[in-house]
């Protein structure tokens, strides 16, 4: 095979091989993620009578539509309807434990999850019980994937409402776990009108205690709310991150002359956890095509793959994958990339990074490439 036969050969992308192949998710809700037949019997052991549609198949379809609308605002209110479901020890436990499973299903071997445990206080559990039951549902869902022949890591992060005042006792919640399966620290919800800066206190706690954080910017809003997460807050990861291409000019022929805060994004490696589909329900950015994950990844900026919300946008990290390949012709050595951007970014040790990296996820890669 000569070296254009072996390069053309692993660029092409089989998408039915796309399962198989190690992927790593730095940004997926837990509370985005259930599968609707999940919502349906939790609603019912619960007593939770207000959803939309009382079949498994009409509540996928309710929630795909919902969260097409194109406004974020709109978008988070069906949000309502699995938090409601996710208030009982049972239903913290078995949520975490089946999206351990379906991750491991799709070939995801290391995935950061988060969610709001202030949210999750409506029938008397404490903010320390919410983190317990999630991270046993997550263990047993890792032994029920690995007793399937899947080997898949979870850490949570604990997130914080950016529109309340918990934020502080959050990352002290984060950091009293980081020992037991809290790997970071968050803010999300509406960004208009909330910015990080609003949560400094808590951010100089997470400094302080050498502890990881992430902060949706860059979603809804523009460079405002990413300049603050970066120089105020000191954030390590963007979620989200996307618009900061208002930053980048493109000239007539293509060329890219990037603004002083995309270049100190680029400089400093700071990663993007991108969310494709999720992008374009949110208004984010108007379609696939348009998306500038290809013109960041070309421009080299650490852009990483991830699913946001699996309920919601009816997705997986092997379809968000095969939506990139189809729509900006990606190949199996730019998968590859992306993943081992995201597993750099990690908030793991460097060494369990490393080893990540080099054990699973080039030999992975290595088996499709040929």
């Amino acid at each position: 095979m000569t070296h254009s036969e072996r390069t053309s050969a692993q660029s092409t992308v089989d998408i039915a091989a796309l399962p198989s192949v190690p992927k790593v998710l730095l940004h997926d809700h837990l509370d985005g993620g259930l599968r609707p037949a999940t919502v349906l019997e939790l609603a019912g052991e619960c007593g939770y009578t207000a959803l939309p549609a009382g079949t498994a198949d009409g509540l996928a379809t309710w929630f795909r539509e919902a969260a097409d609308s194109g406004s974020l605002e709109r978008y988070l209110e069906t949000f309502e309807h699995t938090v409601a479901v996710m208030q009982t020890p049972a239903g913290l436990e078995r949520v975490a434990r089946e999206c351990a499973v379906d991750l491991a299903d799709d070939g995801v071997v290391y995935a950061e999850v988060r969610f709001a445990p202030e949210q999750h206080l409506d029938r008397g559990l404490t903010l320390d019980e919410v983190v317990e039951h999630v991270l046993a549902g997550l263990r047993s869902g890792e032994s029920q994937a690995q007793a399937s022949g899947r080997r898949i890591r979870v850490g949570l992060l604990l997130t914080a409402m950016r529109h309340a005042a918990r934020s502080r006792e959050i990352a002290e919640l984060a950091v009293r776990f980081r020992d037991r399966g809290v790997v970071g620290f968050d803010i999300a919800g509406a960004e208009a009108g909330n910015p990080p800066s609003r949560h400094l206190d808590a951010f100089e706690y997470m400094r302080d205690a050498n502890a990881h954080f992430t902060i949706h910017a860059g979603e809804a809003f523009g460079l405002p709310s990413i300049h603050e997460a970066i120089a105020f807050c000191g954030t390590d990861r963007l979620g989200h991150g996307v618009r900061i291409t208002d930053d980048i000019d493109l000239g007539p022929g293509g060329e890219a002359r990037l603004g002083r805060l995309a270049n100190y994004v680029r400089d400093k490696r700071i990663p993007l956890e991108l969310c494709p589909s999720s992008n374009v329900q949110t208004g984010a950015v108007d379609a696939l095509e348009n998306h500038p994950f290809d013109l960041l990844a070309r421009l080299r900026f650490r852009v990483t793959v991830n699913t946001d919300n699996r309920l919601m946008s009816d997705t997986s990290m092997s379809r968000e994958m095969a939506r990139l390949v189809e729509t900006f012709g990606y190949g199996w050595p730019d998968l590859e990339r992306f993943t081992i951007n995201a597993m750099k970014s990690a908030f793991l040790p460097f060494d369990q990074r490393l080893a990540i990296i080099d054990d699973v996820i080039k030999p992975g890669y290595a088996v499709v490439m040929g």
